[in-house]
Order: C-alpha cells, then structure tokens, then sequence
C-alpha cells in the first residue's frame, strides 16, 4: 500500500463513525459528535471527502485533517483546490467558484498552497478492518466489482481509476445494485441523496450538508455490525 490507500486495524477500545460530505459545515460535525458523545481518547471518524467548498467553515479543515481520530479520503473539491492551487491554475476559474470555490481562490497565495499540500496527503481509498469484515470509504464511487483489483489499481497511481473515485457517478445514476466483491460494505458521497440510499454494498451518505432542499443535513453512522445506525 502507498499514501493513495490507507488501511486502519479493528477499533478494539472504541467506537467507528462515517460521515458524509461536510462541505465546511463543521459546526454541524461537532452537533453530531456531541449527539453520540463521541471520545476522542478511543473513538475514530471517517469522512467521505468533500470538507470544503459551500459551507462557511471550509478554512478549518486543514486542522481537523491533523486531529489523529479524524481520517478523510480526498473529494473532488479538495482535487479542484489542489489543481488551483499547485497544479498550474489547472481548474478554470469560473467552474471553481461556481462550484463553491470562492474562498479559496481569494486567500492568499502561500495559504492556497499549504492548503492545497494538506489536501495532496489525504488517500483516495480507505480500509477499516471492523468485526463484520472490510469496510471500504472511497469519495464517489469505486471502479469495477472487485475491490481488491481496484484498491491495487489505485495504489498502482491509475490515473482513470482514480478519477472514477473521485468524480465518476455511473453507478448510482443507473442504479447499479451489483454488489463489489472482497468487500464486506462501502461507504461514498459526492452525490446528493435526499437520505441514506444503498446500491448492493455500496452505501451513498451524501445527504445534503449544505442543501437543505433535502431536508436532511449532515450524515453520521456508526460502524456496528451488518447493519450501520443512522446518527443524523
């Protein structure tokens, strides 16, 4: 494995939890954790990806990727900040800001750039060993059917593989409920649901941070068991 996957072992003192996309919402992250009585001593939080863009708070999350309970895998809007950023200006400017990106194009250039460089150490794959088995948290979706041919495809640093984690949403607009092998369960976001929709084992928790249309907000379950426990 390289910094493009990363893998957790069983949580033996504490408690898993998987958020969906925060979009600088934080302050509804800290209700949640609040809710649940989260302790940071033995309890971890997984986050889909997507921490900026849209919501108020998006500068805060370069600090919450540096608590150790705290581990996200990379959404497209921490890519398009990396391409802003450090990758020649390669996200145009008018579809950056109208996609949320506003703030960032106005901070400071060496700020972008520490920012973007926290954001470029965020792996696009994470594994969670639990007691029912792996658990898988990618940003939009995974590619294929096999999650081990994928997971090496990423790690192997397969540019259209990793776009398909990033960007790709095929499989839920065609509501694909083919189940991905090697894979006890999957967790993404990136597309908005008006709540939790699952697909086979792929589990979409992208239920509106930030588009309040849905009337539902800011996910969080609880890793516990077959079954996950709705915390939103």
């Amino acid at each position: 494995m390289n910094d493009l996957v990363v893998r957790f072992p069983r949580n033996t003192a504490g408690r898993d939890f998987v958020v969906g996309d925060i979009h600088g919402c934080f302050d509804d992250l800290c209700d949640q954790m609040d809710r649940v009585q989260f302790d940071p001593a033995v309890d971890r939080i997984f986050s889909v990806g997507d921490l900026v863009d849209r919501g108020t708070q998006s500068r805060d999350a370069v600090s919450w990727l540096g608590e150790s309970w705290f581990n996200a895998v990379r959404g497209n809007h921490e890519q398009m900040a990396i391409e802003w950023a450090i990758g020649g200006r390669a996200m145009p400017r008018e579809i950056y800001a109208a996609n949320g990106g506003q703030w960032f194009i106005d901070l400071p250039e060496h700020v972008q750039k520490a920012a973007a460089a926290a954001f470029l150490t965020m792996p696009l794959v994470i594994e969670v060993e639990t007691d029912s088995g792996l658990v898988g948290i990618v940003h939009a979706q995974p590619y294929g059917y096999h999650w081990p041919q994928f997971v090496e495809a990423i790690a192997a640093g397969d540019g259209y593989v990793a776009d398909q984690a990033l960007w790709a949403r095929g499989r839920i607009k065609s509501a694909d409920a083919t189940p991905v092998a090697g894979v006890e369960r999957i967790y993404v976001g990136h597309t908005p649901v008006p709540e939790v929709a699952v697909l086979g084992n792929v589990h979409y928790i992208d239920t509106g941070a930030v588009f309040w249309e849905f009337g539902h907000g800011l996910t969080m379950l609880q890793f516990a068991g077959i079954d996950s426990e709705v915390m939103a």
